[in-house]
């Protein structure tokens, strides 16, 4: 991976089956330009074929998690080039956090500072997001003549409630981590000398768990919310016998024989041994 082209424009480190992702352009507070977008997909690409992933965490170099777009390159650069070139750039620009929104494996969000406008489609798009107390997030682009694009306002509208998103959409004010975990933007939001313990923390429950129901179960919530009742119950029935094909370790009848059989484990308090790797 280290060899692409622009390969230090996103780091990837691995530790006891979490890759951390880090977007490295901390001058431009790791604003998403083109080179930047190009390479998370190939990062994704790879990562999802890597057995050293079985958890994602997405974080930003040195005092922020990502400024949103690069400004220059996506809007000022492309002012005369026409309509072609803004759509070219628009669809170009989605392409990774649209991919992030059903990536393999489970993906956290490490918000260890600011967080601007099109970085909201990130943030939505991992699975978990915990935020450092002092995080700072915004929708600031009302307060240069546009509002939230790139799927910023939908990404909103899924998290928080009706009446914060206007407010904040409304007023471009900035809020911290403590106001994002209140109005559930992220999960929790915790002291920052203790953001990265906190996140492993998640981690290692993560890693407990079959990776093939961890697949199925996010994705069936994804799916699930924006079907009629009746189409949801036939979708959950039909992933779960794709889950259950998928499973080659047979996951399913070794945590009921463990829980029935061997009353080795209780469901409501943990997960079953998973002495098989999937």
């Amino acid at each position: 991976m280290s060899e692409a082209p622009n390969a230090d424009i996103v780091r990837v480190a691995f530790e006891r089956g979490v890759a951390t992702v880090t977007l490295n352009r901390p001058e431009k507070r790791n604003a998403m330009n083109p080179a930047l977008n190009v390479r998370m997909l190939e990062v994704l690409d790879a990562l999802e074929a890597n057995g050293r992933c079985r958890v994602l965490v997405l974080t930003g170099a040195g005092e922020s998690w990502s400024a949103g777009m690069d400004l220059k390159e996506y809007f000022r650069d492309n002012d005369d080039k026409g309509r072609a070139a803004v759509l070219r750039s628009r669809r170009q620009s989605g392409s990774w956090w649209n991919r992030l929104m059903f990536f393999e494996k489970p993906t956290i969000a490490m918000v260890n500072g600011w967080c601007f406008g099109g970085a909201f489609t990130p943030l939505v798009a991992c699975d978990l997001a915990i935020a450092a107390e002092d995080a700072k997030f915004g929708l600031s682009e009302i307060n240069w003549g546009i509002l939230p694009g790139g799927n910023v306002t939908r990404a909103v509208a899924e998290v928080m409630s009706h009446r914060d998103s206007l407010y904040y959409i409304m007023t471009g004010e900035l809020f911290d981590g403590r106001k994002a975990a209140e109005m559930r933007l992220v999960n929790e939001a915790v002291p920052r000398d203790r953001l990265a313990a906190r996140v492993r923390e998640i981690c290692d429950v993560l890693l407990e768990k079959n990776p093939v129901t961890l697949k199925a179960a996010k994705d069936t919530f994804k799916r699930v919310r924006a079907m009629p009742w009746e189409a949801a119950d036939d979708y959950i029935y039909a992933k779960l016998e794709q889950m259950l094909f998928l499973d080659k370790s047979g996951g399913r009848n070794e945590g009921l024989k463990q829980f029935l059989d061997d009353k080795s484990y209780r469901p409501g308090l943990g997960a079953y041994r998973r002495d098989k790797e999937e």
